[in-house]
């Protein structure tokens, strides 16, 4: 497959939108985030990255199709749940930029993009002379009913990357899971590294 990789860059991320939002829809449906989005919530959660001048949209592109994105903004430009456990533990925001989401079509897997889209967003974040980068990542029971038999640990991945867990640096957040008919609050791990 000839994937092509672009990173876009504020208001330049809003052409790509509904794309954006459909894939994430697809993918978030899966383990482990089992979420039930809606295009227009997507597109209001979307927002945020056209408004920041400092954001990124890490876009794998394979002919007019877009199969995979990852995003990027300063932590202070995050919503509010993602900033809270770095103002309760006291840390310093402004050198700090935040990792969103990674989504891939399950077709695009295997291929190297997931290192490559935290090769793109370090880089970006280096230029842009952020000194640390932060993620954060659902938590669900190991014995979660709808956790499949194929589940993939990507802690492997993360630690390999040079990333660890923050300590006590865990996010809540609310999404409607699949199967559900009320949202309710969910666990995020942060991770870091300083670049």
């Amino acid at each position: 497959m000839a994937v092509f990789v672009e990173s876009v860059s504020g208001a330049d991320i809003e052409p790509w939108l509904d794309a954006l939002a459909r894939l994430r829809i697809q993918v978030f449906r899966e383990w482990p985030y089992l979420y039930d989005g809606t295009e227009e919530y997507e597109q209001q959660y979307l927002q945020k990255y056209v408004n920041s001048e400092k954001s990124v949209m890490v876009l794998a592109i394979d002919g007019d199709q877009v199969v995979g994105a990852s995003s990027g903004l300063p932590l202070l430009d995050a919503d509010s749940e993602f900033r809270q456990p770095f103002v309760e533990a006291g840390r310093e925001q402004s050198f700090v930029f935040y990792f969103g989401e990674s989504v891939l079509n399950p077709r695009y897997r295997g291929l190297g993009l997931g290192h490559r889209f935290f090769d793109e967003r370090e880089r970006f974040a280096r230029e842009n002379r952020y000194s640390f980068s932060t993620f954060c990542a659902v938590e669900r029971p190991a014995e979660h009913p709808m956790r499949p038999s194929s589940a993939r640990e990507l802690t492997s991945f993360w630690l390999g990357r040079g990333y660890v867990k923050l300590p006590g640096a865990v996010a809540q957040f609310r999404w409607l899971d699949v199967g559900d008919t009320n949202e309710s609050v969910k666990p995020m791990q942060f991770w870091g590294k300083t670049l």
